[in-house]
């Protein structure tokens, strides 16, 4: 794979971005041109590990050849109707992926996001038809330093100024918690809650892991207190924590389950509401819908998806290889890195601040053939794809002890 000498350069094209792209990103300066498993190229035809996997959106990794034959197959035949009409390719996809998922019924839309906002509606709207709350009186309680998605709706709930700061009035009906705190959940549940919404892992915050039980209790909390339990699984979802969903590591079933990213398997934007049937029946025709929402493109890809889970393996390697990352994360502590949250293939990293920022540590790991992101100071996040072997692994950890010790 070796760009076309007529092509720009990383530099020219970052460039010619500047004048015209909106600057709502700050991405590292590589400019990526093709990808295969875990590895990408640039334009100039460097190789990198990408340790990244697009936020768990590429969670079976660059181009997984099922994936890409399912999305070949469905480009020759037909992409899109709209939901006025049905395709042959949404009741395969439902059944399959309530099937895996332990639920009934799937609402499939594009976005993460529009997921979350779906999922509000639905609560909301089950408030009201079935827990009998007032109308207009529904709340949502969610923990603090959240990450659901960027709509003016979810940023009214999160707790990162960066995220609120100039896109007010913001939207009410919302309650924030501290995360793994079931006192501070037990004393904001009332009669007005029509659900509890909390990534089971919050990831953007630093991959921070809640105690054992948390899950637990906050299952039966709601069960007790008549509300809704909403699972964001969007990024921790999908094999990437060596379970099928996260919430699986306390046995716990939520009520309504979100999921995004790797579902769409790095190739079209899928996502989905899935959820107990008394909670999605609640929605009847018109009050909510989506044109490329369920589309048989989308619908094929995201079968493809729930066929490699459905055999096992991707969970079981994010789980075996979650042993490789850890020990290696162990091997750093005191070398460089203070402390680290680790389960599955997914890892927030504390970096000694005196050897940088995580924007600078990441910086210095591209240098260096290796691509992560920063996350909040001096976090890194490491979520390689699941087809990472671990040899590859290893080099990465490696890397990074190379460039902790070249740092400071």
């Amino acid at each position: 794979m070796t760009a076309p000498a007529h092509a720009r350069t990383s530099a020219d094209l970052i460039r010619a971005e500047e004048p015209v792209l909106a600057h709502n990103y700050h991405p590292l300066p590589v400019v990526v041109a093709r990808a295969e498993g875990a590895w990408v190229e640039d334009v100039e035809g460097r190789r990198y590990l990408d340790m990244l996997a697009g936020y768990s959106a590429l969670n079976f990794g660059h181009r997984h050849p099922g994936l890409i034959r399912a999305a070949h197959d469905q480009l020759d035949r037909l992409t899109l109707t709209s939901r006025a009409f049905h395709n042959d390719r949404l009741a395969e996809f439902a059944e399959r992926l309530a099937a895996l998922t332990g639920l009934d019924m799937v609402l499939p839309m594009n976005t993460g996001a529009e997921a979350v906002e779906s999922g509000i509606k639905v609560a909301r709207k089950w408030a009201y038809d079935v827990k009998g709350v007032p109308d207009g009186q529904a709340t949502i309680v969610v923990a603090a330093d959240n990450f659901h998605g960027r709509t003016t709706t979810i940023v009214s709930f999160s707790t990162d100024e960066s995220a609120r700061a100039g896109f007010g009035p913001f939207t009410p009906g919302f309650k924030v918690v501290p995360y793994n705190d079931l006192a501070a959940l037990e004393e904001a549940v009332d009669e007005t809650t029509a659900a509890v919404l909390i990534e089971p892992i919050q990831g953007e915050a630093g991959v921070i892991i809640p105690d054992a039980g948390y899950l637990t209790g906050v299952r039966e909390l709601t069960r007790r207190k008549g509300c809704l339990f909403i699972a964001d699984e969007i990024q921790s979802g999908l094999g990437r924590t060596g379970r099928t969903l996260a919430v699986e590591h306390e046995s716990v079933v939520p009520d309504v389950l979100l999921l995004g990213k790797a579902l769409g398997g790095g190739i079209v934007p899928v996502s989905a509401v899935v959820a107990r049937r008394e909670v999605m029946g609640v929605l009847g025709p018109g009050e909510h819908g989506s044109t490329f929402g369920g589309n048989p493109l989308a619908a094929a890809v995201g079968t493809a998806v729930v066929g490699l889970l459905e055999t096992g393996e991707f969970q079981r390697r994010a789980d075996d290889l979650g042993l490789v990352l850890r020990e290696g994360l162990e091997a750093l502590r005191g070398h460089g890195v203070t402390g680290y949250r680790a389960r599955g293939l997914w890892a927030g990293v504390d970096v000694d601040p005196a050897l940088g920022t995580g924007r600078e540590i990441s910086e210095r790991l591209m240098r260096e053939g290796i691509l992560v992101k920063d996350t909040h100071g001096s976090t890194i996040r490491l979520a390689p794809p699941l087809t990472v072997t671990a040899d590859e692994l290893r080099s990465a950890l490696g890397t990074l002890e190379k460039v902790l010790g070249q740092a400071g």
